[in-house]
């Protein structure tokens, strides 16, 4: 009877002492999933290692988590690159407006890219690989003599508007209602007719608007009948639901009956990529686009508006072997359209693909800040059938890494590529180079100003999208750096988009 009662007893206080282990752990995990993230010691530094564990003989773990990868498990990067801007030139609408942007509309690899880089460009087509970096500044939380910053820099060459292939483009204008909000038809209005200013007599453009439906408003017309299509332009006028997929079907099907195997062929969608009637669902209209794309006609998405449909654009010029810009004011408009777009009408490289593969022998753990949809597997680099990312001429793409070093690191840092296929022939061509860790021993004051621009965007793009790593910036210290990297206007810009925030975040 005794050692029957304690049987029982044991069993009891076993199954107590099971109910609380599950307990305690139910509550760790739950803590853990509360607490704030706020990071865990410099940019790069594997979980724990901030604290000096380490395994049995000493050496660093190695392991690394959220984000950031352990170089001796996991050394290479894959990505495809990224031309948009969108994100920024969105969130800085927002952030000016008074209000905070969606933390889920923060892509930091658009903040980075909005800036000019200033990198070298290749003698002929294809890319220059630029790679540089450097120290982090001390306003930098946590960070110390192993952490660094790299900036990778990928360059295409230039070309004149006289020089570039023609041009058949078919502009698909969003004339919904949603586009009733004070200038935002009126923008769209502005910056097609000062491209159809800037374009040659050579090129052909078409005109499709939609609403609750989609209407032909000017076949495929030479831009030497320019009064034509000015005249097409100042028809357009807003009424009805957002029927995108309606849109989009007659803007493809005017493109492929009016393709010329000569020319650049490319879809225009302006819109505030809201749509509410037909398919609102971007899946069937990407797979329409992929098809498209393969046969050359690729997409631009220009955003507009305050209510805007980011992911929903990103998401269509991705597939759509094209890139997406926001515009929300004259100067933006006249950025894009005149300066920008028509030098840059065509491509110079299809489903291009960047690869950095660290040395584990330098290198702790890196995080590749961004890109966090572009990411791909190792294999998939020389895959030619994966897709990556377009890019026309005189495009810049940046690619940031918060790397944390060996303690002593010298040489061999890392290897650089980027391959891609040319747009007419469809061959692949693949670049490397390597780096080492000289380039990125300057301290941050010392390195050039687009290095510090980038670093003050992307942790901008930390902070707006509540990343754990945004407790490692102060968004004042970010606003004093770039106030003291130039005096152009796009650093005004980002002065004042931070200041906007500091009044919002701080």
């Amino acid at each position: 009877m005794a050692g029957r009662k304690f049987l029982q007893h044991l069993r009891v206080a076993a199954v107590l002492a099971l109910a609380a282990a599950v307990l305690a752990a139910c509550g760790a995990d739950g803590e853990d999933r509360a607490a704030p993230a706020t990071g865990y010691g410099p940019p790069g530094t594997p979980e724990g290692l901030a604290h000096g564990a380490a395994t049995p003989t000493g050496e660093p773990t190695g392991r690394a988590t959220d984000g950031e990868a352990s170089a001796a498990e996991r050394p290479v990067s894959t990505f495809a690159v990224d031309v948009d801007t969108a994100s920024y030139g969105f969130a800085r609408r927002t952030l000016l407006s008074g209000r905070r942007p969606a933390a889920n509309t923060i892509r930091p690899e658009e903040f980075v890219n909005s800036f000019d880089q200033r990198y070298r460009a290749p003698d002929g087509n294809g890319f220059a690989i630029t790679a540089d970096g450097t120290r982090m500044p001390q306003t930098h939380r946590g960070a110390d003599d192993d952490t660094r910053l790299l900036r990778v820099g990928l360059q295409t060459r230039g070309e004149s508007d006289a020089s570039r292939p023609d041009a058949a483009l078919t502009f698909v204008v969003d004339v919904s209602g949603s586009m009733a909000e004070p200038g935002k038809l009126d923008l769209v209005r502005h910056g097609l007719n000062t491209l159809v200013d800037q374009l040659r007599p050579t090129d052909s453009v078409a005109l499709v608007a939609y609403s609750d439906r989609a209407e032909l408003v000017r076949p495929m017309t030479p831009v030497r009948d320019r009064d034509a299509l000015h005249d097409a332009i100042g028809r357009l006028r807003f009424a009805g639901s957002t029927n995108l997929e309606a849109g989009l079907r007659l803007g493809y099907d005017t493109a492929r009956k009016a393709f010329r195997s000569s020319a650049t062929n490319r879809v225009i969608l302006l819109s505030d990529g809201l749509p509410n009637v037909g398919t609102t669902d971007a899946a069937p209209l990407v797979r329409e686009i992929q098809e498209a794309a393969a046969k050359q006609i690729t997409l631009l998405g220009v955003g507009v508006g305050s209510d805007y449909g980011d992911r929903f654009m990103e998401r269509l010029a991705d597939k759509g072997d094209g890139y997406v810009v926001y515009v929300s004011e004259q100067t933006e408009a006249d950025r894009v359209f005149v300066q920008q777009f028509p030098a840059t009408v065509a491509l110079r490289a299809l489903d291009a693909k960047a690869q950095v593969e660290f040395d584990a022998k330098t290198v702790l753990s890196y995080r590749l800040i961004g890109y966090d949809n572009r990411a791909l597997s190792a294999s998939a680099f020389r895959d030619d059938r994966v897709d990556g990312g377009e890019v026309g001429p005189g495009h810049a793409v940046t690619a940031l890494f918060a790397l944390h070093l060996r303690p002593g690191a010298q040489g061999h840092l890392a290897d650089v590529r980027v391959r891609w296929l040319d747009p007419k022939t469809r061959e692949a061509s693949e670049l490397a180079q390597p780096v080492t860790v000289s380039a990125l021993d300057q301290t941050f004051d010392e390195a050039a100003a687009p290095v510090r621009v980038c670093y003050v965007a992307a942790y901008l793009a930390e902070v707006l999208r509540s990343s754990r790593y945004a407790g490692d910036v102060r968004l004042t210290d970010l606003r004093t750096i770039a106030r003291n990297a130039g005096e152009g206007p796009q650093i005004r810009e980002l002065s004042e988009m931070i200041s906007a925030a500091v009044s919002l975040y701080d």
